[in-house]
């Protein structure tokens, strides 16, 4: 790193940014609001720019801070997580896992411990997304969709299939005794609009125009259902606690779809230590279960 870059300055800069004050960026730094203040001046001599707009009460950007800043909290989370990976004289791997809602609550945290116990060298990170992820974009080393597995710019590994079903409250499945019955019920919806014709026509049923609300994702959708009532379509695998406590029944042994849960990543990327060790722990996982 070149000496003539003013590290200090741009550490004041950055906590000024956040705090849009002079003497808290100073608290968190453990030095005088003065001192700070010093140090964005030398900073905004040494570029030759304007950084903020000095207010009686408090500090305004200006445009250069803020795309100034904008790389600078890039680099200093960067700093930071590398300097994590080594500290306590331990060499840490970093693995960012970004997953469906419901697959991270339904199948993912129930188990992590287990992983974090075999590998306490990886710091995993765990992200949600509702299906849509951009793997290189958002920085993420695996992503773990819902779906037929045809995304052309990633490698996809099936992980188990997960068709959909009815899922509804006990009291609900006490007025459904045959399928046609959940005419007049209050059927909710995915953003996949044709989850329920492809239901309808596994059930022998013709299909109707349906008024619920959308959700997008398997898991708000159920957490509808035992809130406002009514019937969802949601993979059945997802659920097997509020199954086995009562809490949700399946009314028909009918499945439809022949979707399931990947696991994705950029076909650009070589797999890494770390993602090694999590591919393998995971299908392990999924074989044992």
């Amino acid at each position: 790193m070149k000496s003539d870059i003013p590290l200090n300055a741009l550490r004041a800069f950055e906590a000024s940014v956040r705090h849009l004050n002079f003497t808290r960026a100073g608290m968190e730094l453990f030095v005088s609001q003065a001192a700070v203040s010093q140090q964005v001046r030398l900073l905004e001599e040494k570029l030759g720019l304007t950084l903020f707009k000095r207010l009686p009460r408090g500090l305004e950007l200006t445009d250069e801070a803020r795309l100034l800043y904008s790389k600078i909290s890039e680099g200093f989370n960067s700093i930071e997580k590398a300097y994590r990976q080594f500290e306590g004289g331990t060499i840490r791997e970093a693995l960012t896992i970004s997953c469906v809602g419901t697959f991270a609550l339904g199948w993912l945290l129930p188990k992590i411990e287990d992983f974090q116990q075999k590998h306490p060298s990886i710091e995993l990170s765990i992200q949600t997304n509702n299906n849509v992820v951009s793997i290189a974009g958002e920085g993420v080393d695996f992503a773990i969709r819902y779906g037929s597995g045809s995304w052309a710019s990633s490698h996809n590994q099936l992980l188990f299939e997960a068709p959909l079903t009815l899922l509804c409250r006990p009291e609900t499945a006490m007025r459904l005794l045959t399928p046609g019955d959940i005419i007049g019920e209050k059927l909710l919806r995915s953003y996949r609009h044709e989850e329920w014709d492809n239901w309808f026509a596994a059930a022998g049923i013709a299909p109707f125009k349906i008024n619920g609300p959308v959700f997008d994702s398997s898991r708000l959708i159920i957490d509808a259902v035992m809130i406002i009532d009514g019937v969802a379509l949601a993979p059945d695998i997802m659920f097997q606690p509020e199954i086995k406590q009562g809490l949700l029944v399946r009314p028909f042994d009918i499945y439809s779809g022949d979707d399931g849960y990947w696991l994705t990543w950029q076909r650009a990327r070589k797999i890494t230590h770390s993602m090694q060790i999590f591919r393998e722990w995971i299908i392990q996982k999924i074989i044992t279960q």
